[in-house]
């Protein structure tokens, strides 16, 4: 029996996510910590989540948002960043963007921040 896989994901890319599940940055875990069990307004995250060919670090289905935690690597990786954000905004998603530092020093910021781009229309 065939499987039905969102967006063309793979069993590599589900694989990886499951991987990633297990080593999440501090940052991630922070706010993992603060997303997880429909803490935030009552929607429900998911973490490290396969979409098509990519892996999003935090996916609310229930608002198609996306939400992604950079780190250093990712001052090298710009133009990567911007074509996957475009081809996931394709996909329907609202996808924003948080520096570790923000997540680690100012959780209610950024978890204010997610839960206004919850609520606007995409």
């Amino acid at each position: 029996m065939k499987s039905k896989r969102i967006r063309g994901t793979t069993p590599g890319i589900i694989a990886a996510a499951r991987r990633l599940r297990q080593n999440l940055t501090s940052a991630e875990k922070i706010l993992w910590e603060a997303l997880r069990n429909r803490q935030l307004d009552g929607l429900r995250f998911r973490c490290q989540h396969a979409v098509g060919s990519f892996v999003v670090d935090f996916y609310c289905a229930e608002c198609r948002l996306a939400v992604e935690v950079d780190g250093e690597i990712h001052e090298q990786r710009v133009d990567y960043d911007t074509a996957r954000t475009t081809k996931l905004q394709q996909f329907g998603l609202r996808v924003i963007r948080f520096r570790n530092q923000e997540v680690m020093t100012n959780l209610d910021k950024v978890l204010q921040q997610i839960l206004k781009a919850s609520r606007e229309q995409i």
